[in-house]
């Protein structure tokens, strides 16, 4: 894991008069009045707001942002992942490809693997969220924050219900993404010049896990298992391209990079119209996930248990582990950490005969998915398949108990039919015109117009940038000894 070196930002105070700071509270007005009525976002009544809010980025983002052919003003895209505790910082290159910034570990996640459903369940919600820049929050009670957007449209069409889930500081969740002041600094400082160079929203994945074969194995039979298949569909389509995903659902499904063939919008709960794709990039996602689900067939047929996780309230990065952190919440459930719960396919324990019988369908789905991989990979004029390199064992896996049950084949992924059907041939598949991604809007409104005027803060210079240390070891949460006490969450 790429963990973020935890040095000391800078800060630099922004000198301002009265009449600016009376005009920028005013512009926070609607959100101190929203954030008073629910759980993570708690109004800081004190002035040092502003500094935090505008303290610039470090000398080692900005040399790594250089390093990495991207600036602070380049639209931005977030990745989030419970079961490892981390957030992923991605911003676009020139060539409009998205690039791994920095990893930072999450302090807190509260709640267990699995959408967010009901308000009060303490869940971090699962999907595909937009942020604005009126999302933004810089007078949080939890040093910074920023909405992510729960609800979303899948969210709603579902029925779920829960508002404010945010990204914020302080090491304290109930429902949100926790992470520790000086990581927010850093993490609302790169959103913040993301809007300011002109990017009108942001969009966050938020995932159970990363999306592997071996995780997909493991929980083939968890039941959330269909819904995170959907979201595979989604980050499948991102690792792809890295270009940020269109999202859309209709028929209670998302659909990704797709646009209805009649040009008329998405009705969530109707069924899904006649959808156009870029055929290239539908190909590409679909050898993926055949390659992915021969892997997890393989998995499968060697024995490997399928599993529910199960924690006494959710998890933290290892990164913190021995940290006294005063302000983390539940400590003693961090301390029981997750289980893992074999999960058996029949009631009792199959004879040898029965595993056989199993492991050879597993073996024979296998097959078929390699074969259609091969298929694919032929009809784009290629003789092998290329194959994805198997990632490392997660460091904060649990002891897992042997399981007495059947491994079964693969679950296939959970689409609409508009979005899904499988022709005779892959290229049949994809015959309909290909759309184009739409042309990114030019934002209406700055960031800074919302938020009033920018302050005069200047970046660090570029040699000072360039000779910054880039990995300073990782430090504890490092909240003001003047800050208030955050108050306790209700979402």
């Amino acid at each position: 894991m790429a963990a973020w070196p935890l040095g000391a930002l800078e800060q630099m105070p922004m000198p301002f008069h009265s009449a600016f700071f009376r005009r920028f509270t005013a512009r926070f007005a609607v959100i101190a009045l929203t954030a008073m009525l629910a759980g993570c976002v708690g109004e800081d009544d004190s002035s040092d707001f502003v500094d935090r809010a505008y303290q610039p980025l470090s000398p080692q983002t900005l040399a790594l942002m250089q390093a990495k052919g991207t600036n602070p003003q380049a639209p931005v895209l977030f990745r989030t992942y419970k079961k490892e505790a981390e957030f992923e910082i991605w911003k676009q290159r020139d060539d409009g490809r998205y690039v791994l910034l920095r990893t930072y570990p999450m302090c807190r996640w509260s709640g267990q693997l699995g959408p967010k459903k009901r308000k009060g369940d303490r869940q971090v919600p699962e999907g595909f969220y937009p942020i604005y820049p009126s999302q933004m929050n810089p007078r949080s009670s939890y040093y910074l924050s920023f909405n992510v957007g729960y609800p979303n449209v899948y969210d709603r069409a579902h029925g779920y219900s829960g508002d404010s889930i945010m990204v914020h500081g302080i090491c304290s969740s109930a429902g949100c993404f926790s992470m520790t002041n000086m990581e927010i600094a850093e993490i609302y400082a790169i959103a913040r010049e993301a809007f300011a160079g002109g990017q009108p929203e942001i969009q966050m994945q938020s995932m159970p896990f990363h999306m592997t074969a071996e995780n997909f194995a493991k929980y083939r039979l968890d039941p959330n298992i269909a819904f995170w298949r959907e979201l595979k569909t989604g980050t499948d389509n991102f690792e792809v391209t890295k270009e940020e995903v269109r999202v859309g659902v209709c028929n209670l499904h998302y659909v990704f990079n797709a646009t209805p063939a009649n040009g008329e919008r998405l009705d969530p709960s109707a069924p899904c119209p006649a959808l156009k794709r870029d055929q290239m990039v539908a190909e590409e996602v679909l050898a993926k996930e055949a390659r992915d689900d021969a892997r997890i067939a393989e998995l499968a047929a060697s024995g490997l248990p399928a599993v529910h996780t199960v924690y006494a309230d959710g998890g933290q990065n290892p990164t913190f582990r021995g940290q006294p952190i005063e302000d983390v919440s539940r400590p003693d459930a961090l301390v029981q950490g997750p289980v893992d719960v074999a999960i058996k396919r029949h009631g009792k324990a199959p004879t040898e005969a029965q595993l056989k019988v199993a492991r050879a369908k597993d073996l024979a789905a296998a097959d078929a998915a390699e074969k259609k991989a091969r298929a694919l990979a032929l009809a784009r004029g290629e003789s092998e398949p290329a194959v994805d390199p198997q990632p490392t064992a997660s460091t904060t896996a649990a002891a897992q108990p042997a399981s007495t049950g059947a491994a079964p084949p693969a679950v296939p992924n959970p689409q609409t039919p508009p979005q899904s059907a499988a022709p005779a041939t892959p290229l049949a598949a994809l015959q309909t015109a290909s759309a184009p991604a739409p042309q990114r809007a030019p934002s209406q409104g700055s960031f800074f117009s919302f938020f009033g005027a920018k302050p005069a803060v200047q970046p660090a210079p570029a040699a000072q940038a360039a000779a910054a240390s880039p990995a300073p070891a990782a430090s504890q949460n490092a909240t003001s000894a003047t800050s208030t006490a955050a108050p306790t969450p209700t979402q």
